[in-house]
């Protein structure tokens, strides 16, 4: 078994040589040299990941959060790599829908056990997500996040600040939905679109039980302003989301999506990037090999 190892240390501190340190160790505890590299940019973490993928590893591991996961991700499509994850971002969505352990050393145990999945991912305009793509407001709180980081705030202060901004602002979208060669138009704040569906209420907001349904999921809010968020906030904390009249919530395999803009900001995984529209989303069943948990029931295992 060969590993190749990707840890995003873009602080470029002294505790990245340890945690680089620790992984060699833990890896060799169970009998396998893996070999870790450290990338301090996002550029970076793609220049390893084409070499790897172009390698004879067996296994390439995405060390970092779901940006992280996506950008190695993209590198392994189309070829018989198997992605190891080890979650060492801030929220870890991907690794939590697959039941892989947060501790570094259970996180590393799935990878050398080798039981292998594979999941499905989402498509928008050639570029891949293993778990979400937005448009509307959360692309623009990113953006104003990253300009206030920019300014010397911190990662958490710079987000609250952002929302409020955009918020205030609360922008909305007038887009033009195709699904499922049914077409409808709507004036929004915000446009989700999922890698399988999304629990979109009580205390499961957020998780994915399935990966490999082979299916996208889509939620829209139509002409809703600032209260009418509240509104829907309150309806997913404590049920009636779905049957509210305001809130589309679907499941389909292709989605296309117009705008009178030239250029819109999109959302994958959390990264923000700038498309063209239309915006065609699509999903890709079964397209990536992923090492999780014996006893996970999220996806088939082979």
């Amino acid at each position: 078994m060969k590993i190749e190892v990707i840890v995003n240390a873009s602080s470029g501190t002294g505790e990245n040589a340890a945690l680089k340190e620790r992984l060699n160790e833990l890896f060799a505890r169970d009998g396998v040299v893996a070999h870790v590299a450290l990338a301090r940019s996002g550029h970076e973490i793609i220049k390893l990941a084409k070499r790897a993928a172009l390698g004879d590893a067996d296994i390439v591991v995405a060390g970092g959060g779901d940006g992280t996961i996506n950008s190695v991700t993209s590198q392994l499509l189309n070829t018989k790599k198997t992605l190891g994850v080890l979650p060492l971002g801030t929220m870890n969505h991907f690794a939590k829908d697959l039941h892989i352990p947060l501790e570094l050393e259970a996180a590393v145990k799935t990878i050398v056990k080798g039981h292998v999945a594979n999941v499905d991912l989402g498509e928008v305009n050639g570029l891949i997500f293993v778990n979400n793509s937005s448009l509307g407001l959360y692309p623009s709180i990113v953006r104003e996040r990253e300009r206030q980081q920019q300014l010397g705030w911190g990662k958490w202060p710079a987000y609250v600040w952002a929302a409020i901004a955009v918020l205030r602002r609360y922008p909305f979208l007038n887009i033009r939905l195709d699904v499922d060669g049914k077409e409808f138009s709507s004036r929004t704040p915000f446009v989700f679109v999922g890698n399988n569906e999304y629990e979109m209420e009580t205390l499961n907001i957020g998780g994915r039980t399935c990966l490999d349904a082979g299916e996208l999921s889509l939620y829209v809010t139509n002409r809703t302003g600032r209260l009418g968020l509240v509104r829907l906030a309150w309806h997913a904390l404590f049920g009636g989301l779905r049957q509210d009249k305001d809130f589309l919530a679907m499941c389909t395999k292709e989605i296309w999506i117009e705008t009178r803009h030239k250029r819109i900001r999109v959302a994958l995984d959390g990264e923000v990037t700038i498309m063209e529209p239309p915006l065609h989303y699509r999903v890709l069943p079964g397209s990536l090999r992923v090492l999780a948990p014996a006893n996970s029931q999220i996806a088939r295992k082979e």
